[in-house]
């Protein structure tokens, strides 16, 4: 199997052995603590499931900006994007030296790692600005990824930690949250040995099931991991349960058997288009990937970036070796009015735009609301009707 990035093995940051887990847990409850931004807990989710390996805790100032600027920390190391820990003020903790992290996003706030604090910086307004432009392209407060992140704070905690638990990923997901460790114990299971994997944060219609069936047939796959995002979307996203539900649908009728995994991960999306993609393929090695899917507008939002600018990051700004996946770089794919299949568009240059099937989101919306199915060259029927009842709820 491809080996995960930096090291030989995984090294988790998520406390395995019961009775640490239960001697940490403890000791937790009388520490100096602080609730962390939703940002920050879904980084020690990545970090406690191995997806971020081999990152042993936050970023220091130095490091994210060596990440931001060059995807290189100051030790070397490659890493795509800042992993913060970014607070408002530290009044919660003083000067502490060992604090507990507490989770915003489920209700008590309980503990969610334990952190060793090596450095409490102060960011200043050029450096969130240099880190907003190069990881987000924008500085754009109406960029999702760009408010989100300029909305944590300016105090950077620096430090290892130690990860108890995974939010509220596995409790509200417990059929598709898997850790990278849990991800590449089940590609071992089923004998994978060459692995495409596909990144979602919308249901599954007709062109993205096919761009699967071609990459697993052009790659020579043994086996596909759709690897959907389960955190927090922007207004309007369909929510991951009802995601779920349509993609094991598409799954489970349309997928020869242990052919497919339908997994999910605990992360916010940053909607930073091509740095988003670089970072995707990243944790996608870690969880034993060899190939990863990248097409049009990978990870984008609104026009912030060019169609495939998440696909010539790789050329243009990647460190040579940084990683062994190999990227399956597609087009858009569309029903062919002439060719009756699902084609990338690149590949029929004797098309017209009037010789594909192509419907806007905001169209296929207005259809489900409706209580209408789009054409099944564009959404297999199992899936439409379930995003119906989904839109019809509303």
């Amino acid at each position: 199997m491809i080996k995960p990035i930096g090291s030989d093995e995984l090294q988790p940051r998520f406390v395995y052995d019961v009775a640490e887990h239960e001697k940490l847990s403890k000791e937790a409850e009388s520490l100096p603590s602080v609730v962390i931004s939703s940002q920050a807990a879904a980084n020690a989710v990545m970090m406690g499931g191995g997806y971020f390996n081999p990152l042993k805790g936050y970023m220091n100032v130095a490091d994210a900006m060596g990440a931001a600027e060059k995807m290189t920390l100051t030790d070397g190391s490659f890493f795509p994007v800042p992993v913060l820990c970014l607070l408002e003020n530290t009044d919660a903790i003083g000067d502490a030296k060992r604090i507990a992290l507490r989770d915003p996003n489920v209700d008590g706030n309980p503990v969610i790692a334990v952190m060793d604090v090596d450095a409490v910086e102060e960011v200043t307004d050029a450096q969130m600005k240099t880190m907003t432009q190069k990881v987000y392209r924008t500085e754009d407060m109406d960029h999702p990824g760009v408010q989100a992140f300029n909305t944590q704070g300016q105090i950077a905690l620096s430090g290892p930690i130690q990860v108890l638990n995974f939010s509220y990923f596995q409790t509200e997901f417990p059929d598709t949250f898997r850790t990278a460790v849990e991800i590449r114990n089940e590609i071992a299971e089923h004998g994978w040995n060459k692995i495409v994997a596909f990144q979602t944060r919308n249901p599954m219609h007709l062109a993205h099931e096919e761009l699967c069936h071609m990459a697993m047939e052009r790659l020579g796959c043994d086996g596909l991991v759709i690897h959907m995002l389960l955190g927090k979307l922007k207004e309007g996203d369909i929510p991951a349960p009802v995601r779920d539900a349509a993609i094991r649908k598409m799954v489970e009728v349309y997928f020869p058997e242990n052919s497919a995994m339908v997994t999910g991960y605990g992360y916010d999306m940053l909607y930073a288009g091509p740095r988003e993609g670089v970072l995707h393929a990243y944790f996608r090695q870690n969880m034993g990937a060899t190939h990863f899917i990248i097409g049009r507008d990978h990870a984008g939002v609104g026009d912030y970036y060019g169609d495939f600018d998440a696909q010539t990051i790789f050329d243009d700004e990647v460190p040579e070796g940084a990683m062994e996946i190999e990227i399956f770089m597609a087009d858009h794919t569309a029903w062919s009015k002439k060719l009756n299949k699902v084609v990338m568009m690149r590949e029929v240059d004797d098309h017209e735009k009037e010789d594909f099937v192509l419907l806007s989101g905001t169209k296929v919306r207005e259809m489900l609301g409706n209580g209408e199915a789009p054409p099944k060259e564009f959404s297999r029927p199992e899936v439409a009707k379930i995003l119906i009842d989904y839109y019809q709820s509303l």
